[in-house]
């Protein structure tokens, strides 16, 4: 079920009023009541790409629940022979699934050169998102284990937390030590930031509908289909066109999970601080899917030693950290070589020690220079292989002039890279603009954005980038 579509837009009409009904009339005496319908409608919400996988969403979350209270009982020293058990399993569930074929098939590459019959794939199915739950289960497990949260006795809070429908599929992931307190507590109707949630959810819904489809049906998909019947500049537009088109795609999405979690009372953190001004890859892991990348930060490269062990494992940490983060995108050679890109230009910065100049001319250059290198790495993001990775770049520095692309094309891509050059509380002073304004007149104004937007929008909805991780 995908967020801009008449079907999801019905079945959280349906959420929000049996939620605040519970939330009235029957929280203070079964709380529980509110919460399993939470984890009902979330698994109506999965089962419409798959029913079946709702089981495995359902028996991750219940061993995250049974590694929490087992942790949770014994002292933190007795921690150590129990934790690679407990973080092993969401671990298992992610090789099988994303990762078993991958490997099979680097392995039958040896097998054919002994000259042995190499072995079958498995044919995995991915299932939507299993990323983004998994390492929601890791979190829970690793935030009692670090005593960032309690061991909840109540299995359900944890499967809601686990498998809450607004961030399930493409996140963000939402920390266990920020969400479980939330689903505690009772939510306050009376707080709700209707002006926010809105602003978020059309804003969204612009940039996935007008924005992202667009440029991705009209430009980058035909041009990395096949780069080298491209012309430099359709090149060159699909080079900056897919750092627009993955940037409205992936923000629109976690801006409307935000936005839907908000109006069921619940607070999610902000995934995506306008990274494309970033002076520096550093301040740009700081923008970009900040979720996932403080995830790295605190569950892999700090574990890992993060800057205690001396400058060069610092620089090996900084590495592997970026390679497995890469890896964890997908099971692709080229998701590993966008990881090693980010994590020897993280590296190399910290050599040069460049942290991005904050004011004048340098910051620009560094701006200008990141920019650059975070699109070369979505060249080797999006092609389907290396192979058509190069075939692009060499489509750019081609003599070939003859050009496809249009001026809506170009303009597309210019606007959705200049919402970078807005204020960067740009959104707060609108909330605050827009607050004064009366509530039926701001419904009715919200009510009629979405319908012009989905009147403009193309016919049928492509999935989310994320999706697929």
């Amino acid at each position: 079920m995908l967020f801009p579509t008449g079907a999801f837009a019905l079945f959280f009409l349906v959420v929000f009023a049996a939620h605040w009904l519970l939330v009235r009339h029957a929280f203070r005496r079964a709380p529980m009541a509110d919460r399993a319908m939470l984890l009902g409608a979330s698994m109506v919400f999965y089962a419409a790409w798959d029913i079946h996988f709702c089981l495995l969403l359902i028996a991750l979350g219940l061993w995250a629940w049974w590694m929490g209270l087992v942790l949770g009982a014994l002292p933190q020293a007795e921690h150590r022979r129990l934790l690679p058990g407990a973080v092993a399993g969401p671990l298992c569930v992610l090789a099988y699934f994303k990762y078993a074929d991958f490997f099979i098939a680097e392995a039958g590459g040896a097998f054919t050169w002994l000259g042995l019959e190499p072995p079958a794939l498995l044919g995995v199915v991915l299932p939507v998102g299993v990323s983004f739950f998994v390492f929601q289960a890791l979190s829970y497990i690793l935030d009692v284990h670090r005593g960032d949260a309690e061991a909840e006795r109540s299995p359900l809070n944890v499967l809601v937390y686990i498998c809450f429908f607004p961030h399930l599929a493409a996140g963000p992931i939402v920390r266990a030590a920020h969400f479980l307190p939330q689903v505690a507590q009772r939510p306050d109707a009376s707080r709700i930031p209707f002006v926010m949630a809105g602003l978020l959810i059309a804003g969204g819904l612009a940039k996935k509908l007008l924005l992202a489809n667009t440029l991705a049906v009209e430009l980058v998909d035909p041009v990395y289909r096949d780069p080298a019947a491209a012309g430099a500049l359709d090149a060159w537009l699909a080079f900056y066109g897919y750092a627009a088109q993955i940037y409205c795609d992936f923000s629109a999405y976690s801006d409307m999970a935000i936005g839907v979690a908000a109006l069921l009372g619940y607070h999610f953190p902000r995934n995506f601080d306008q990274p494309y001004r970033a002076a520096s890859l550093s301040e740009f892991w700081r923008r970009w899917h900040i979720s996932l990348s403080s995830w790295l930060r605190d569950y892999l490269f700090i574990p890992l030693g993060g800057s205690r062990g001396g400058e060069w494992l610092t620089r090996r940490n900084l590495m592997l950290t970026m390679v497995l983060g890469g890896l964890w995108h997908g099971a692709a050679w080229r998701f590993i070589a966008w990881g090693a890109l980010h994590g020897g230009g993280l590296v190399l910065e910290r050599a040069l020690g460049w942290r991005g100049s904050k004011v004048g001319w340098r910051r620009w250059l560094g701006v200008a220079i990141t920019f650059h290198v975070v699109c070369l790495g979505w060249v080797l993001f999006r092609a389907p292989d290396l192979a058509s990775a190069g075939g692009l770049l060499a489509a750019m520095v081609s003599a070939e002039a003859a050009t496809t692309a249009t001026l809506k094309l170009a303009a597309l891509t210019a606007l959705a890279l200049a919402l970078h050059l807005l204020p960067g509380d740009w959104t707060e002073r609108l909330e605050q603009a827009l607050g004064r304004v009366p509530a039926p007149a701001y419904g009715l104004a919200f009510g009629l954005a979405l319908l012009i937007l989905l009147t403009l929008g193309p016919v049928g909805v492509a999935p989310f980038i994320y999706f697929q991780f």
